[in-house]
């Protein structure tokens, strides 16, 4: 799974945090969830929600959750 760092010219660093890079090393980090992932017991799926509420993905799996938030979130500005 790659993971993209975007470089902000105010020296933000923004990106899907992974442990592939040891960030923590270069400075303080501060993380802020782009989505949260929660089993919904009615529908027996897991589900990445925005920070309102609203469902962006379903799935039986929570590991296709993640990887689909990786996916989504990792994609390059063009």
């Amino acid at each position: 799974m790659k993971s993209i760092l975007t470089f902000k010219p105010s020296g933000l660093v923004v990106g899907i945090y992974t442990e592939i890079i040891p960030l923590n090393t270069i400075g303080a980090l501060k993380i802020n969830r782009l989505t949260e992932i929660e089993f919904n017991n009615g529908t027996q799926e897991w589900e990445a929600k925005d920070r309102i509420g609203t469902v962006l993905f379903s799935h039986p799996s929570r590991q296709a959750c993640v990887e689909w938030e990786h996916r989504e979130f990792n994609k390059e500005e063009t």
